[in-house]
This record gives structure tokens, C-alpha cells and sequence, in this order.
């Protein structure tokens, strides 16, 4: 297995343990959670269910009634070695019909469930919290047992499980949110399945699929990037033309609300503030909004912060998942799609425009890369955009600011070259006038390192030392 070493261990040494241990492990769908258990405990899996979907065939919000997801756990009991009974009539006895089963095939040995997809099984008024409350606190934590539970609706489990002020309060032994995969992680996993690609296109992957090992998976060997991504999107019968909608209606209880919101934030690259997303969208401000963020930052597809410079009150909300970027950009709303129409515009303005952007984004989800490779891994630092309006070509943007607490505030530029970048004149001119107008707004003892994260590095010309440090991509795989 690619990656998830960390998670294995921990996995393990919970499993090694002599005391009851319920664990949630959760992330973003498709990042692996399911293939993380099945792999670390091969063969040691005493019972496991899988909540039905809430998705229809044609990628938008079904739900499955209680009826229908009791049957499926009856089913999973009777597939187990259960003898057969009849379906329980609510969760209670469902949970009930489980401890029964467990006790019957206990030998003495820990015994290890998975309840898997745990949010899917809690459809409206189905009792669901009850009966799993009563199965725990009643039974199962006073046994030499270990429950994985896994879920794709990050905020379900946190704001249900993990930060339960009912009956399962604290109940939670052990969590671990799985993280889609790093660069490196993404270039071994290719590498594993004999897929050559350059470290150039591993990043535009990046760009794309946003680190998600299901989504690598179908790269084809011998493919192109270009051939991998009309495959997946643009062609016929392309694998991932519902994979956008099924994401929401998978995760979120209110999909539409919180399409609209990504939606709405995919127009600009630094987000959002509360007050213009309600402007925008015309929802009101009140729980149902903040649900919807709640779940949109739980779930990792959105980030909240605060400009430099800036109190509270301006925190933007910023789309942050690759695929959902790229969705929007490039299909969402699109009449038709030519097939091979990737490999056909592959160096077009838009697209070109669009790794600018992109890149951005990449380097945010790899701070500590870019940390390391300053060297400031053990230094306390923040990092955030910074925007400050003016007249036309006066205004200042900066893509990311590293505020250190040993005085020194790197002002990031981030440039995705297929070459060396060059510094002009005119370019090394545009970096003064940003860094006297930044040097404004820090504390005097403060000094600003230029700094630039770029593919392969910098030319040598006279206006080279505009930068104090030069990142490459290479770095950004470390």
C-alpha cells in the first residue's frame, strides 16, 4: 500500500491494545478510507456493513429509506454466519441482533467490526444514534472489541460522533482524517502501477484530480496526462462525467445548497467573505448557511481565513478541492465536449491561464513542503493571501505570505513555467513596489525575503537576486 504508513501503525497498535476502542476514520470520498481498513486488517474482520447510498444512478440525492437500510444490515449479519431470523424493525434491534451474533462467535480473541459509509445508515427519524448508543455503551465498550467507523460526511461524523454532547460523549477513542495524497504520494502510486509520467505533469494531475488516489487509479499505462484526462472527462462514456454531483449528494445533506456555494466561490480565486456570499447566493444568514460551510470546510472542498492585514470580520471563504476547481472550469455547464478536446487545447490561452491559478492552489495544499524546503519546519508561522485594492494599476496582490515569528515575512510568488522563469526589468520592478508597499503593513523589525515557487528554477541574469530563495518543484515532492 501506497502512503497511509502513519495510519497503518496507528491502526495496528489500536488493534494490539486489550481495551474496548472506537475509532472513526474519515475523509474526503475517495481518498482510500475504505482500502486503508481492508488492508490493514486483512482477515481479521469479525463483521462489516457498508451504508446504501444516498446517490441515484444518475449521480443526484436518492436516499435510501430505513426499511432498506435495515434489510442491508440484516443482510450483512446473515452473510456473516448469522443464523436466519427477520429484519429488525428499527436500530435498536438491529444493534441487538449484532451483539447477539458477536457473542455466539466469541472465542476469547479480539473481535474487530467496521461499520463503513456511518452517516449514510442515519436517514431522517430512523433512530440510527439511538441504537448505535445503546450498542456501545451498553455492550460493546465493556468487551475486548475494536469498532472502525468510516464516512465520507466529514461534518456527520465530527458534529454525530466525535463531538457528540448526548450519549456518546467522549465515546470516540481514536480519529484519524485521512488526507488525499501528497505529490510524492501521487508519484509513487503512479510509479507502483508502472506509469510514467514527468514530475511536470504529476503537478497538472494535481492540478486536476486534487491527490485522490480513486481517481489516479484509472490512469491508464502508456497514456499521455492529455489522453488520462479526455478519458476521464471529455470523451464518451467518460468514468468521471457524474463523479462532480455524486461527491455532493454522497456528502452533504442539503447538495444543492452547497453546490451553489462552491459555485460561487470557484469565480474568484481568493474567496469570499460571509457577507458576499449571501449577497451572491441569496441565502439567508442564518443555520442553514452555516451548516453548509461548516460541512464544506469539514469535508476539505472549501478553506476559511484571514487576509493579511485583516480582522475577523473579512475572513473569506476559499475553494480549495482541485476537481471541483476544474469541474467548473471546464465542464460545468458546457453544451458539449468533443472527444479528445484536452489533447486538442492543451496549450490554449484559457488553459494556460488556468495553471496559473491552479499551481496556486497546489502550493497551498503543500505548506509544510514549502516550509521544509525554507527551512523554517520548526519555526511558528501563518500563511495567507494578501489583496490590497488601489487605483487601477496600483492595486497589490500577493499569492502567499509566510509571517515568521523570527522577523521574517517571505513574499511568495508562484509561477508554473514549462522553463527557467525570467525576471525583467519591469518584473523586478512590480516585486519593489509590492515588497515598500508590504513593508507598511509589519512590524518594523520585520524583513521581507522575495521568494519565488516555481517549476524548475530561476535564469541567471542581472535581476536573479530579485529573489532571496528559489523553490522548485522538485522541492514541492520532498
Amino acid at each position: 500500500m501506497v502512503g497511509r504508513a502513519k495510519e497503518t501503525a496507528e491502526l495496528l497498535e489500536l488493534y494490539s491494545r486489550d481495551k474496548a476502542e472506537l475509532v472513526a476514520v474519515y475523509g474526503r470520498r475517495r481518498v482510500g478510507k475504505t482500502y486503508l481498513i481492508d488492508e490493514t486488517f486483512k482477515n481479521r474482520i469479525n463483521f462489516r456493513h457498508a451504508g446504501l447510498s444516498p446517490v441515484e444512478e444518475h449521480g443526484e440525492y436518492e436516499g435510501q429509506p430505513l426499511k432498506q437500510q435495515l434489510q442491508a444490515f440484516y443482510y450483512s449479519l446473515i452473510t456473516h454466519g448469522m443464523k436466519k431470523d427477520h429484519c429488525p424493525k428499527d436500530w435498536l434491534e438491529a444493534f441487538f441482533m449484532l451483539e447477539m451474533f458477536l457473542q455466539s462467535i466469541d472465542d476469547g480473541s479480539r473481535q474487530l467490526i467496521f461499520l463503513d459509509e456511518l452517516p449514510w445508515m442515519d436517514t431522517p427519524k430512523s433512530g440510527f444514534i439511538t441504537g448505535f448508543e445503546a450498542f456501545w455503551n451498553n455492550w460493546a465498550c465493556h468487551r475486548n472489541i475494536m469498532v472502525v467507523i468510516s464516512g465520507s460526511a466529514n461534518s456527520w461524523v465530527e458534529d454525530k460522533l466525535i463531538n457528540n454532547h448526548g450519549g456518546l460523549y467522549g465515546r470516540v477513542t481514536y480519529e484519524i482524517k485521512l488526507l488525499p495524497f501528497t505529490l510524492k504520494e501521487c508519484e509513487l502510486l503512479l510509479q507502483e502501477r508502472g506509469i510514467a509520467l514527468s514530475r511536470y505533469d504529476i503537478v497538472q494531475g494535481y492540478m486536476i484530480f486534487g491527490g485522490i488516489p480513486f481517481y489516479l487509479n484509472y490512469f491508464k499505462r502508456g497514456n499521455s496526462l492529455a489522453q488520462n484526462v479526455d478519458e476521464l472527462f471529455f470523451d464518451k462514456g467518460a468514468k468521471l462525467s457524474l463523479e462532480y454531483y455524486r461527491l455532493f449528494s454522497s456528502i452533504f445533506t442539503n447538495p444543492e445548497m452547497a453546490r451553489k456555494i462552491v459555485r460561487f466561490l470557484g469565480t474568484r480565486n481568493k474567496g469570499y467573505t460571509r457577507k458576499e456570499i449571501i449577497n451572491e447566493t441569496g441565502y439567508t444568514d442564518g443555520g442553514s448557511l452555516t451548516r453548509s460551510l461548516n460541512a464544506l470546510m469539514a469535508s476539505d472542498f472549501v478553506i476559511k481565513y484571514v487576509p493579511f492585514g485583516c480582522g475577523k470580520r473579512d475572513e473569506h471563504y476559499k475553494l480549495v478541492d482541485p476537481f471541483c476547481i476544474f469541474y467548473q472550469k471546464f465542464i460545468e455547464n458546457k453544451d458539449s465536449m468533443t472527444d479528445g478536446f484536452w489533447q486538442q487545447n492543451v496549450n490554449s490561452h484559457p488553459i494556460t491561464t488556468w495553471r496559473g491559478y491552479a499551481f496556486e492552489n497546489v502550493c497551498f495544499n503543500h505548506i509544510p513542503e514549502i516550509k521544509r524546503a525554507l527551512g523554517i519546519g520548526g519555526i511558528v508561522s501563518e500563511q495567507s493571501a494578501w489583496t490590497k485594492a488601489g487605483d487601477v494599476d496600483k492595486g497589490t496582490q500577493i499569492d502567499m505570505l509566510i509571517v515568521r515569528k523570527d522577523n521574517v515575512v517571505n513574499m511568495c510568488e508562484m509561477k508554473f513555467y514549462s522553463d527557467d522563469f525570467e525576471v525583467d526589468k519591469d518584473y523586478d520592478s512590480l516585486l519593489r513596489r509590492r515588497q515598500a508597499e508590504l513593508r507598511m503593513h509589519i512590524p518594523k523589525k520585520a524583513i521581507i525575503h522575495n521568494t519565488l515557487i516555481t517549476t524548475y528554477g530561476i535564469k541567471e541574469n542581472e535581476y536573479r537576486w530579485s529573489f532571496e530563495k528559489v523553490i522548485t518543484m522538485d522541492d514541492l515532492f520532498d
